[in-house]
């Protein structure tokens, strides 16, 4: 086994602070940092020009050779993809199927430009396109009149709607380019991991039961709001006697189709060139097949129908819309970049390159702005098209325009191809991806397993977002997440440590056998920041470790104090040579006096005592006061990063208690941040002072150790282990000596 062996002084952080010069650092003010910011200089700008506009970076790079027919294959690949679910997820938005056509073009242009990501595929989200959707069928229902909304006037139910999803959709964009600018792109680290599990998976079962109507060929109107997947249900069972049989027919064959070829791709993705781009297969045959039997007059089967030709014109934002809308944008928003981040954050990565959060929030929000513009509804990117972009060889975002462009071409050409094509199928083909998020169920037992609280937040996040709806289920997920943050600060694993025997480690003494622990010394540690939430948990913990009440064994004693006093003014007390000694012999009660409470909590006063007290022998009179044991206390602060000031009163206080009753106050590990706040803060005084603060935990058990020697030979080595040694110098300096 390997060995070292340290030697050096035995260092509080005052010994320390002596002996060691700091350098002194000029932190730079408020006025320095405002003037730096607003100051612009040539490389300033260059930076500035470089961070808004990500595409000269990598595309200065290019190289031309070897990147440009991948990205050619990438493009046509993801194009396809992109047309399908731009169709599919239209109908998730309640909006016409075209104009999913429009968001899996316009997004795209523009974060081409401002993106940092190489590899995500721009455009329709499924969980975007349901929480659109949500909003749209509560303003514009599928039965009954219309919110009253100004500019409503003339406009047929599907302009309306269409009008509701671009203003949304503009406002959603509207956040993210704020939250940018502001730099506060860190505002997705508050969604879990776990969170935006539970959050998806309970997504998809929204999804999946709003596909049911398509894939049943039956007539649902759209639901919103809490409980409205119960609703969907209700109505989707009262007449499931109603389903077109070969609607469901249609969609049971595609879905097993694409699963089988999807597993297919995924077990033999190493020795394919390109995944088997199976959705658009079916799809094309599913449309020949509609178009040569005439489902939609044969069969009645409900078809995606006239696709226009072209784009319209753009529109402006519905001002009224925005105040009806703006408690879901934000939601909207925060999801859309949360997944899009999270997605880019693992291409990057994989290919070794840096994304800005912040420079991604202002790409998302111009995106969701110009397309908004141009009618389209809120982009992000779906995980399953940005895997068939990366997958098929896609280098940068020279893929992502080229799919922008397969999508204008068949705006602009064959559109009319697709007009047979059976909803049914777009359903199956929504259904069929939902596959990776209804699997996330999968991580409940692993996570009940590892960690409960993480485990409590999956399940209810899950449940709330499928009962009460994605967007009050997102906040409900959110509160509880940060209650179990609140919760691990605020109650965290306090313990009392123990040396290793044999080395200079200290750990909780409830989990090994061979460890030394000296009498009459006590190791606390905290494993959190010290804040308003925790300091009485703190002090309630510090009881328990030491064994008593520091404040009512000092009650006790002055309370005795009082009484000593009083039977020695009365003469029923003398001094004797072995002590105080009771010369009364009738019954002598404990001085009851209340009258002044905050006597009783100041340090114990012996300067009229003939005598000093023993607290620990027998006290003459019966008097009783509880024995303390313990005559050192130390406090690890290692893993203490903060404390306020409702934490600072309330640890000076503790100490105080403690140094009362004659315990020795010993805090080692702390942050410099901490001490230098401490001193600001006036905290030492002549009872707390600075000299209790030590290095680490083994300078100040060694420095008890020499005050409170285990014998009685001054210049014995303390020696319970051939690890630790304690060499006592004839100037009283300490050496330590570590074998490991």
């Amino acid at each position: 086994m390997k060995q070292y062996v340290v030697a050096r002084p035995l260092y509080s952080e005052d010994a320390f602070a002596d002996e060691h010069e700091k350098i002194h650092r000029h932190h730079k003010t408020l006025r320095h940092h405002v003037k730096q910011y607003f100051t612009c200089d040539l490389k300033r700008a260059k930076n500035a020009a470089l961070s808004l506009l990500p595409f000269i970076g990598w595309m200065r790079i290019y190289q031309l050779k070897e990147w440009l027919l991948s990205d050619i294959v990438s493009g046509v690949s993801t194009g396809l993809v992109a047309v399908l679910q731009g169709l599919a997820y239209s109908l998730l938005a309640s909006l016409p199927p075209w104009y999913g056509l429009f968001t899996a073009f316009f997004p795209v242009i523009i974060y081409f430009f401002l993106g940092t990501s190489r590899h995500i595929s721009v455009g329709a989200f499924p969980v975007l396109s349901l929480m659109v959707g949500a909003v749209v069928t509560r303003l514009v229902p599928d039965e009954g009149p219309p919110i009253n909304i100004t500019g409503f006037e003339g406009l047929t139910s599907d302009e309306q709607r269409v009008m509701v999803a671009a203003s949304v959709t503009f406002l959603m964009g509207i956040m993210q380019l704020a939250m940018g600018l502001l730099q506060v792109g860190f505002i997705v680290m508050y969604l879990s991991d776990t969170l935006v599990s539970g959050f998806t998976t309970a997504a998809a079962i929204h999804i999946l039961v709003s596909q049911l109507k398509f894939v049943l060929g039956l007539v649902v109107p759209g639901l919103s709001g809490p409980l409205s997947i119960i609703y969907t249900l209700e109505k989707i069972f009262v007449q499931i006697e109603k389903t077109n049989v070969c609607d469901l027919v249609t969609s049971i064959l595609i879905m097993v189709v694409v699963f089988i070829v999807k597993e297919i791709n995924d077990r033999y993705k190493a020795k394919l060139p390109v995944p088997i781009p199976i959705e658009v297969i079916m799809t094309v045959i599913a449309c020949g097949v509609s178009y040569a039997f005439n489902f939609r007059v044969i069969y009645k089967v409900d078809v995606v129908g006239r696709i226009p030709v072209g784009y319209e014109s753009p529109m402006a934002p519905n001002m009224q819309i925005f105040g009806e809308t703006a408690v879901e944008a934000f939601p909207m928003a925060i999801v859309g970049f949360a997944v899009a981040f999270s997605v880019a954050k693992v291409y990057s990565v994989k290919h070794d390159y840096i994304i800005d959060g912040n420079q991604e929030l202002i790409a998302f929000g111009a995106s969701n702005i110009v397309g908004a513009a141009f009618k389209s509804f809120a982009a992000s990117t779906a995980l399953s098209r940005s895997a068939v972009q990366e997958s098929t060889g896609g280098k940068t975002q020279i893929a992502g325009l080229l799919s922008a462009l397969i999508v204008m071409v068949v705006t602009l050409a064959i559109g009319f191809l697709l007009e047979p094509l059976p909803k049914s199928v777009l359903g199956a083909v929504v259904i069929v991806n939902l596959k990776g998020m209804l699997m996330q169920i999968r991580e409940v037992p692993y996570l009940w397993r590892r960690d409960r609280p993480d485990c409590v937040v999956w399940v209810v996040t899950c449940l709330a977002s499928i009962l009460l709806g994605l967007d009050l289920g997102l906040a409900v997920g959110l509160g509880i997440e940060l209650l179990t943050v609140v919760f691990r600060a605020q109650f965290p694993r306090c313990s009392v440590l123990a040396n290793i025997t044999g080395t200079d480690i200290y750990k909780d003494r409830k989990d090994y056998m061979s460890i030394y622990e000296p009498e009459g010394v006590k190791i606390f540690r905290i494993p959190s920041p010290i804040f308003f939430a925790n300091i009485d948990f703190f002090r309630g913990k510090l009881v328990e470790a030491v064994g008593f009440n520091p404040l009512r064994v000092l009650r006790k004693r002055n309370k005795a104090l009082r009484t000593i006093r009083k039977l020695l003014k009365k003469g029923e007390l003398q001094m004797t040579s072995k002590g105080l000694l009771l010369t009364s012999s009738g019954p002598i009660e404990e001085s009851e006096d209340e009258s002044n409470m905050e006597e009783l909590d100041q340090p114990s006063d012996f300067k009229d005592l003939p005598v000093q007290v023993n607290w620990n022998s027998e006290l003459p009179a019966n008097i009783q006061v509880p024995r303390v044991d313990v005559h050192s206390l130390i406090l690890d602060f290692s893993a203490v990063s903060f404390l306020d000031i409702s934490a600072l009163k309330g640890l000076k206080a503790a100490l105080k208690e403690l140094i009362r009753v004659e315990v020795e106050v010993y805090i080692v590990a702390c942050d410099e941040y901490i001490l230098e706040k401490l001193h600001s803060c006036k905290f030492f005084d002549d009872e707390v002072k600075s000299s209790m603060f030590f290095l680490t935990l083994h300078d100040a058990m060694l420095h008890i150790l020499e005050k409170h020697p285990v014998n009685s030979e001054k210049t014995k080595v303390c020696e319970k282990s051939s690890a630790i040694k304690m060499i006592i110098n004839k100037n009283n300096s300490c050496n330590v000596a570590t074998h490991v």
